[in-house]
């Protein structure tokens, strides 16, 4: 094998690679690490799960208000019912 032929099978082999990274997903980031994205990556998907962490949020925001009201050894009434109307006033 001479040298020009050895060059364009290094270059076929390294397209090659790059073809299929490509098609399974794996891409560079801009520090050079290799990320898989998985092929049909739809962006409803990522603003669906964008959506549900935010919901999941809310949520533990509302039990951790509700722990605190249960578990207050202030037992103001009317304390209890501001607690509740504004985790009301939320949804």
């Amino acid at each position: 094998m001479n040298p020009f032929e050895m060059v364009v099978a290094i270059i076929v082999i390294v397209t090659i690679g790059s073809v299929l990274k490509a098609r399974y997903g794996i891409h560079k980031d801009k520090w050079g690490n290799e990320t898989y994205t998985p092929r049909g990556a739809d962006p409803a998907i990522a603003a669906e799960n964008a959506r549900l962490k935010e919901e999941l949020r809310a949520i533990k925001e509302r039990v951790q208000v509700l722990e605190r009201v249960v578990t207050d050894t202030n037992d103001s009434s009317a304390r209890l019912d501001r607690e509740i109307e504004s985790l009301r006033d939320k949804s």
